[in-house]
C-alpha cells in the first residue's frame, strides 16, 4: 500500500533529534543540516491483517486502525394500502392534496420525499435525509396521508412513568419510531388506559412496545431496609467496594444514603429474585457486625479532625480498609471533639493508633513577620513563596492581611523546612529593607500620582521603592514607602518637597469669553503649547466647550501663575482689540468695484489695514459690508471703502443730532418708519448709533439731493415725535372695547376728531387685554382720557329693557345658531338679547347690559327689522359655467359681498343636463356671447335686501364674471413663459389670480389667452408683456454671450493650463466670465481650445492663456537618476515633502510609475535655473538618504534569523542568489534514475483507503516503469 503523510515542523524536529541521539551520531558533521530519508519523513500506513502482525507489537505512527464512517443520510420506504389512503382521487396524481402535504412536510423537516403509485393503487413513499428528519417526516406523512385509527392499552398506573421516560424522551422516541400519537392520562386521572392514534400497523407496534415496558417493570421489585446508620459503612465497605460486589453478584441496585444524610433507610431495586438475594446478604452482614463489634470514644482537638477525615473522606476509608474499623466523626460545624471507633475488639487498637497518627501527621505553625514585609516575602508575582511551595507541595502557607503572622500547615517535617526558609527570607529582608510613613493631605494625592501615574512611577523607578497612596474612599492621608533604606529616605524627602511646593501653589480663575478659547488654544493646540512652554510650572485648564463656561483655571507656583495670568490677559486684550466690528452700508451696485478685478481692491485694503472684510453674497439683498479688526484699522478700512463709493457716485454724508430717547420711535416697529424714509428718498442709508451708546448723532449717506430730503423728513418726524410723545393709559373690560370702537370705528373716530389724540387698543396677542393707550399732545390726551372714562363708567351701570319685535322676524335673529345675536353682543359691550321660545307666540324681546349699550342695541335691532320689512328680491342672470368663478375659493367672494352690502345671495341648483347644451365660449372679436344668451333657471341668481343695496350687490356680482383677453406673444417664447414643469405660468396665475391658456406647441400660434376678473386680467396682461420684454432682452444677451474663439495650443501644455484639480482654468473662467472647452480624447484636433462668452471677455481670456503658454514654452524638462530606495523619503508622507520642494523651487517633479522600465528616472520641469537648483537639491537628498539606507540594510543583514533547516556557515553561502531549497528528503522515489510520473488511474499506485490491495513492490509509487 502506498503511503501519504503530512509532516509538521514540530514532528520533524522531534524525529530528527531522536535520530541524531541514537542512530547517526558521528556520521554527519554537527554543523550540517540533517536530511531525513523518504520513509523516515513519510512512514507507511498500517496494512489490514498483514501477516506476521502480533498483538503485542507497538502501534505504528498512524495509530489504531481506521474506523468505518457511518453514513449521515438514510432512506426509508413504506407503503400505504388503497383502503388506508386519505386522498384517493387518482385523476391528478402528483398535483392534488397529497403533493401539497408532502411539499409542506419537506419544507418543515428538511427531508426529501418521493411518491409513487403501485398497481393496486397503494401509495409507495420514499423519504431521504438525516435520521432525525426522516423520522419526523415519516410521522407527519402517516398522520396526514393515511387514515387514522385508535386503540387503548391498559397497564398499571405506576408503569406510566417508564413509558414517558426522563423528560418525555422515551415517549417521543416511541412516537417517532411507530409514527403514532400516544396519549397518557395525567397523574391525577385514575384511569390506567393509554390511547394510541395512528395507522393499524403503527398502533400494533406501539401497543407491543408499551406492553414490553410494562412486562419488564412487572418483573422488578423495590425493598426498603431500615438499618442503624452506624453500620452502613460495614455494608458499603471501604470505598463502596463491598456494596458494588453485592450489586454485581445479585444484579440488584443498592442505594445507601451518604454519611452526611441522617437516614437509616437502604433501598434495593431490581428483579424480584435479585432483590430478595441482596436483602438476605445485607441482613447477614448487619447481624454479624452488630453481634461482633464494640465501640470506644477518644477526644481529639477539633482542628485536627480534618486530617483524620482526609480529602473527600479518603483517610477514614483507608482506616476501614486496613483495620475493618469504622470511625464516626462529629459534624464539623458542632463543637464536639469526641470520635467514636466501631469494630471488633482486637482491631480497635490498631485503628486507634492510625487515628492518632493521622491527627498528628499535619502540624500548624505561625511565623511572625511585619505586615509590610508580607508582599516582599511573597515576591513579584509570587516568585519567592512559589519556590518554597514547589519544593514542599504539601505545605499550605497563608498570609493574614493586616496581621503580623504567617500560618504554615502541612506534614511536620515539611512545615519545619518551610518555616526555616521563610524565617531566613524575613531575616534577609529586615537587613536590606526599610519602610517609612508620611502624613500627606489627601488633596495632594492625585498631584503626587500625576497624569496616568507619571510622577509616582518615576519615583518608584528612580529610588527602587514601593509607594502606597491610599484610595480616596479610605479618607486617609498616610502614605507608606517601602524598599531599600537609602531609597526610602530619598523618596520620602522628594515627596515632602513636592507637597511643600504644592502648598506654595495657588489656583487662579480667569474670566475669558468662551468665543476666544479656540483662538487662544490655536490649531491643534499650537498657541497654548507656546504659553505652556513659556510657563512650564503652570497648569492651564480650559472648560469643556459643552459646559458653556468662561472660567479658565491656572495652577502652579504663586509668582509663575501671576506672570502667566498677565501674559494671557495681554493676549486676550489683543484679541478683544482685534475683534472690533463695523458695518458699512454700500450700495449693492458698487460692491463689485470695491472687490476689484480678481479681488485686487479688497485684497489691498485688507492687507494695508490689517482687517477682515466680509461682503454679502451676490444673491443676498443685504448692502452691509462687515469690517473686523482693531478699531483704528476698521475705521481706516471704512474710510477707504466709502472713498471708493464717493468716487463712483455723487455720494454725500450728513450728520443729524436727534435725542437718543427718540431713536426707537423714529425707527418704528421692525424699522418700518426709517425704512419708509429711505425708500422715499432714493435708497439713502440712515445709520442710528448703537443702543446704550448715549450718542445723539444719526448719519445719513447717499446722493446729495436725496440726503437733504431725508434729513428734512427725519428732523420733521423727530419734532412731531417730541411734541406728540405724551402718553396716558386707561383700564376697560375687553368686552367693552368693540362698543368703544363702534361700528366701523365710528365711536373712536369721533373721539379722535374732537381731541386729536391717538387711541391704541390691545391686540389679541397682548398680555394686558384691558389696557388702552392714548398718545398725543398732553391736552388732547387728557381730554380723550376723560371722554373714554365717562363712556366706561356708563357701561358699568347695568340696566334691563324690552322691545316689541314681530314674531315673523324672530327667525332672522336666532337662525344660524344665533349668529346675529352674537354679533350684537360683541358690537355693543356684551349686551344680552333674549327672544321668546318658538311657539310662545310672544313679541316681547328682553335686553340686558350697560345703559348706552342697550340703547344702541335696540336702535340696531330696529334698523334690522326695517331692513327686513323693506326687503326686495332682484334676479341676476349669469351663465351657470361662471358660477364657480363668481363664488371664489370656498365661497369667499360671495361672503364678502353679503357682508359689504348687507344682502342675501342665493345661487340656483346646478343643472348638469343643461351643461352639455351650453354654446362654446366665444373667441375675442366674434359676436358677443351676451347678445345670444338666453337665461335658464339654472343661470338665475337671487339677491335679497334693500333696493339700493341689492342694486349695488348686482353690479358687484356682474363685475365678478370672468372675461377672456388675447395677448400677442411670439410662439418661440411660450416655453420660457411656461417655465420648468410649468412653474413660470403657475406663478403668474397665482400672482394675478387668473387662468392663462397657452396653445399646443404643434399649432405654433402667437396668442396666449388670459381669463379672469377684468382688473386681474389687465394686471396679468401687463405682467405677461413685461415678462416678454425680459425674455427678449435675455435672448439678445444670450446672442452676445455666444461669441466663440478657437485657439491652437500644443496638447502637452493642456494639463498645465488646467492645473491641479482644474484650479488654473477655473480661475481664468471665473476672472473673465467665459466658458473654456478642451478637446476630448477621441477628437481629431487635439490642440484646439474653444473659448465662448462676451467678445471682450473672450479676447481677455485668450490673451491670459497665450501668456500662460508663453511661460510654459520657456520651461525645460530634465531627467535625473535617483536610487529608487530614496524615492519614498523624498516624496514624504502623503506627498507633503515633494509638494513643499516643488513650491520652494517653482518646478514640477514627476516620479516613475511602479513597474516602469526605468525605475530610477525622475523628471524635473520648470525654468532652466530653477530646474538646475532643484536637481542639485535632489541629488544632495539622495546622497544623504543613501547613507541611512546602506546603514539600515547592513544592520538588517546581521539581524536576519538563521535558516530553519540550515544555519551557521552554510546559510551564508545560500544567501548569495538562488531560491530557497524548501523541504528536502533523501531516497525519494521521484529522485530515482529513470523514474517516470506515476499512473494516477492505477489502483496500485493510488489505492483506495480501507481496501486490502497490497503493493507488489516496496516502492511508495508502485512498480517502476522503464
Amino acid at each position: 500500500m502506498s503511503s501519504v503523510a503530512v509532516l509538521t515542523p514540530e514532528s520533524f524536529a522531534e524525529h530528527r533529534s531522536g535520530l541524531k541521539d541514537h542512530e547517526i551520531t558521528g556520521c554527519v558533521p554537527e554543523d550540517e543540516a540533517y536530511i531525513p530519508t523518504y520513509l523516515e519523513a513519510f512512514p507507511p500506513l498500517p496494512e489490514k491483517g498483514a501477516p506476521g502482525e502480533k498483538a503485542g507489537e507497538p502501534a505504528s505512527a498512524w495509530g489504531s486502525k481506521i474506523r468505518p464512517i457511518k453514513a449521515s443520510i438514510i432512506t426509508q420506504v413504506f407503503h400505504v394500502p388503497l383502503e388506508e389512503r386519505r386522498y384517493k382521487d387518482n385523476s391528478q396524481f402528483g398535483e392534488g392534496e397529497e403533493a401539497k402535504v408532502c411539499l409542506e412536510i419537506m419544507q418543515r423537516t428538511g427531508a426529501h420525499i418521493e411518491l409513487s403509485l403501485a398497481k393496486d393503487q397503494g401509495l409507495s413513499i420514499m423519504v431521504t435525509g438525516k435520521l432525525d428528519s426522516v423520522m419526523k417526516a415519516r410521522k407527519e406523512i402517516v398522520a396526514r396521508l393515511q387514515t387514522q385509527a385508535s386503540a387503548t392499552v391498559a397497564i398499571p398506573k405506576e408503569h406510566h412513568r417508564f413509558v414517558i421516560g426522563k423528560n418525555g424522551e422515551k415517549l417521543q422516541e416511541l412516537e417517532l419510531k411507530t409514527a403514532t400519537k400516544i396519549a397518557i392520562p395525567r397523574p391525577d386521572d385514575p384511569s390506567g388506559n393509554i390511547r394510541i392514534t395512528g395507522t393499524k400497523e403503527g398502533i400494533e407496534k406501539a401497543r407491543h412496545e408499551i406492553l414490553l415496558i410494562s412486562a419488564e417493570q412487572d418483573k422488578r421489585a423495590v425493598e426498603r431496609l431500615s438499618l442503624e446508620k452506624a453500620f452502613h459503612p460495614f455494608i458499603a465497605g471501604a470505598h463502596n467496594r463491598l456494596v458494588q460486589e453485592l450489586s454485581q453478584e445479585t444484579g440488584a441496585r443498592i442505594s445507601i444514603p451518604p454519611p452526611s444524610l441522617p437516614k437509616d433507610e437502604i433501598v434495593i431495586t431490581g428483579e424480584k429474585e435479585a432483590v430478595a438475594l441482596a436483602v438476605n446478604r445485607i441482613r447477614a452482614i448487619y447481624d454479624d457486625k452488630k453481634r461482633k463489634t464494640t465501640t470506644i470514644s477518644v477526644e481529639v482537638k477539633k482542628s485536627q479532625h480534618k486530617y483524620i477525615i482526609g480529602p473527600k473522606g479518603n483517610t477514614l476509608q483507608e482506616i476501614l480498609e486496613t483495620t475493618g474499623v469504622s470511625v464516626e466523626m462529629p459534624p464539623l460545624d458542632s463543637g464536639s471533639e469526641t470520635i467514636i471507633l466501631r469494630g471488633e475488639p482486637d482491631k480497635l487498637g490498631p485503628a486507634l493508633t492510625q487515628v492518632y497518627a493521622k491527627a498528628k501527621s499535619v502540624m500548624v505553625v505561625e511565623v511572625t513577620a511585619p505586615a509590610w514585609l508580607h508582599r516582599f516575602i511573597i515576591g513579584k508575582k509570587g516568585q519567592n513563596i512559589g519556590r518554597i511551595t514547589q519544593q514542599l507541595p504539601r505545605v499550605h502557607i497563608e498570609f493574614t492581611d493586616g496581621e503580623e503572622r504567617i500560618s504554615l500547615e502541612g506534614p511536620t517535617e515539611e512545615v519545619e523546612l518551610a518555616q526555616a526558609q521563610i524565617q531566613e527570607i524575613i531575616k534577609d529582608l529586615l537587613v536590606r529593607m526599610d519602610y517609612t510613613e508620611v502624613i500627606i493631605d489627601q488633596r495632594f494625592h492625585r498631584h503626587l500620582i500625576g497624569k496616568n501615574g507619571a510622577n509616582i512611577n518615576r519615583i518608584k523607578e528612580q529610588y527602587k521603592v514601593s509607594v502606597r497612596i491610599p484610595q480616596d474612599s479610605e479618607r486617609s492621608g498616610l502614605v507608606r514607602i517601602e524598599g531599600d533604606p537609602k531609597g526610602v529616605q530619598l523618596a520620602r524627602r522628594e515627596l515632602i518637597e513636592m507637597v511643600q511646593r504644592m502648598e506654595n501653589e495657588r489656583t487662579k480663575d480667569m474670566i475669558v469669553e468662551q468665543k476666544f478659547h479656540r483662538t487662544i488654544i490655536g490649531q491643534k493646540g499650537e498657541k497654548i503649547k507656546e504659553v505652556r512652554d513659556k510657563f512650564p510650572e503652570v497648569i492651564i485648564n480650559f472648560p469643556d466647550p459643552s459646559q458653556k463656561s468662561d472660567i479658565v483655571q491656572l495652577r502652579g507656583p504663586k509668582n509663575e501663575v501671576e506672570k502667566c495670568a498677565k501674559f494671557l490677559q495681554k493676549i486676550i486684550a489683543d484679541l478683544i482689540e482685534n475683534s472690533f466690528s463695523l458695518s458699512v452700508p454700500i450700495f449693492k451696485q458698487f460692491h463689485k468695484n470695491i472687490i476689484g478685478k480678481g479681488g485686487a481692491n479688497i485684497k489691498k485694503i485688507r492687507e494695508e489695514t490689517n482687517t477682515k472684510i466680509d461682503l454679502p453674497t451676490e444673491n443676498s439683498n443685504s448692502e452691509m459690508i462687515v469690517i473686523t479688526g482693531k478699531k483704528s484699522n476698521c475705521e481706516a478700512a471704512r474710510e477707504r471703502i466709502l472713498a471708493i463709493q464717493r468716487e463712483l457716485a455723487n455720494i454725500k454724508e450728513a450728520e443729524v443730532t436727534i435725542p437718543a430717547k427718540l431713536h426707537n420711535s423714529l425707527i418704528g416697529s421692525k424699522g418700518c418708519l426709517v425704512r419708509s424714509i429711505m425708500e422715499d428718498c432714493g435708497g439713502v442709508h440712515i445709520h442710528f448709533p448703537a443702543e446704550g451708546s448715549g450718542s445723539d448723532k444719526v448719519t445719513i449717506r447717499g446722493p446729495a439731493g436725496e440726503v437733504e430730503k431725508a434729513k428734512k423728513q427725519l428732523l420733521q418726524l423727530a419734532e412731531e415725535k417730541q411734541i406728540n410723545n405724551f402718553t396716558a393709559e386707561l383700564q376697560a373690560k375687553p368686552e367693552y372695547h368693540k362698543f368703544l370702537i363702534g361700528r366701523g370705528g365710528a365711536n373712536i373716530r369721533r373721539v379722535r376728531d374732537r381731541t386729536g389724540a391717538r387711541i391704541i387698543f390691545p391686540s389679541p396677542d397682548d398680555t394686558e387685554q384691558e389696557l388702552i393707550t392714548i398718545v398725543g399732545k398732553e391736552e388732547a390726551v387728557r381730554q380723550a382720557q376723560k371722554e373714554l372714562e365717562n363712556l366706561v363708567k356708563n357701561l358699568d351701570d347695568v340696566v334691563e329693557d324690552s322691545m316689541v319685535v314681530d314674531v315673523r322676524h324672530h327667525r332672522h335673529f336666532v337662525c344660524r345658531r344665533g349668529q346675529v345675536l352674537r354679533e350684537l353682543a360683541e358690537e355693543y359691550g356684551g349686551v344680552a338679547v333674549s327672544f321668546p321660545r318658538t311657539g310662545a307666540n310672544s313679541q316681547r324681546v328682553t335686553l340686558k347690559g350697560a345703559k348706552d349699550c342697550v340703547e344702541a342695541a335696540k336702535k340696531r335691532i330696529q334698523e334690522v327689522i326695517e331692513d327686513l320689512e323693506s326687503q326686495v328680491s332682484v334676479e341676476v342672470a349669469i351663465p351657470q359655467r361662471y358660477h364657480r368663478a363668481v363664488m371664489g375659493p370656498k365661497g369667499c367672494r360671495i361672503q364678502h359681498l353679503t357682508r359689504e352690502h348687507e344682502v342675501q345671495i342665493k345661487f340656483p341648483e346646478r343643472d348638469d343636463s343643461a351643461a352639455g347644451q351650453e354654446p362654446p365660449p366665444q373667441e375675442n372679436g366674434e359676436v358677443s356671447p351676451e347678445a345670444e344668451f338666453v337665461p335658464r333657471k339654472c343661470d338665475i341668481i337671487i339677491i335679497s335686501g334693500r333696493v339700493e343695496k341689492c342694486e349695488m350687490a348686482k353690479v358687484a356680482l356682474l363685475a365678478l364674471v370672468p372675461i377672456t383677453e388675447d395677448v400677442e406673444v411670439s410662439y418661440e417664447l411660450h416655453r420660457y413663459i411656461i417655465g420648468q414643469k410649468g412653474s413660470g405660468i403657475r406663478k403668474m396665475m397665482e400672482e394675478y389670480e387668473v387662468n392663462i391658456w397657452v396653445p399646443q406647441p404643434e399649432k405654433q400660434l402667437d396668442v396666449i389667452k388670459v381669463t379672469g376678473l377684468a382688473a386681474n386680467v389687465e394686471r396679468a396682461k401687463h405682467g405677461l408683456l413685461e415678462r416678454v420684454k425680459e425674455l427678449q432682452a435675455e435672448q439678445e444677451d444670450r446672442a452676445l454671450r455666444s461669441f466663440k474663439v478657437t485657439m491652437s495650443v500644443d496638447p502637452k501644455f493642456h494639463p498645465k493650463i488646467i492645473g491641479r484639480k482644474g484650479a488654473v482654468i477655473s480661475q481664468i473662467r471665473k476672472d473673465h466670465d467665459v466658458s473654456i472647452q478642451f478637446p476630448d480624447k477621441g477628437d481629431e484636433q487635439q490642440d484646439v481650445i474653444v473659448i465662448s462668452g462676451y467678445e471682450r471677455n473672450v479676447e481677455e481670456a485668450r490673451q491670459s492663456i497665450q501668456q500662460l503658454v508663453a511661460e510654459l514654452q520657456e520651461m525645460v524638462s530634465q531627467d535625473v537618476h535617483l536610487d529608487p530606495r530614496t524615492h519614498a523619503r523624498i516624496i514624504g508622507a502623503r506627498g507633503k515633502a515633494i509638494r513643499k520642494l516643488m513650491e520652494e523651487f517653482k518646478v514640477d517633479i514627476r516620479f516613475p510609475q511602479p513597474g516602469s522600465d526605468e525605475p530610477d528616472k525622475v523628471t524635473v520641469t520648470g525654468l532652466p535655473e530653477t530646474v538646475d537648483n532643484a536637481i542639485d537639491h535632489l541629488l544632495n537628498l539622495e546622497e544623504e538618504y543613501m547613507l541611512n539606507v546602506t546603514e539600515t540594510e547592513t544592520l538588517a543583514a546581521y539581524m536576519k534569523p538563521p535558516s530553519r533547516y540550515g544555519g551557521g556557515a552554510g546559510g551564508a553561502d545560500d544567501s548569495s542568489g538562488g531560491p530557497a531549497k524548501g523541504f528536502v528528503v533523501r531516497d525519494a522515489p521521484w529522485n530515482a534514475a529513470g523514474t517516470k510520473a506515476p499512473d494516477m488511474s492505477s489502483a496500485e499506485d493510488f489505492p483506495t483507503f480501507g481496501t486490502s490491495v497490497a503493493p507488489k513492490q516496496a516502492s511508495a509509487w508502485g512498480p517502476k516503469k522503464f
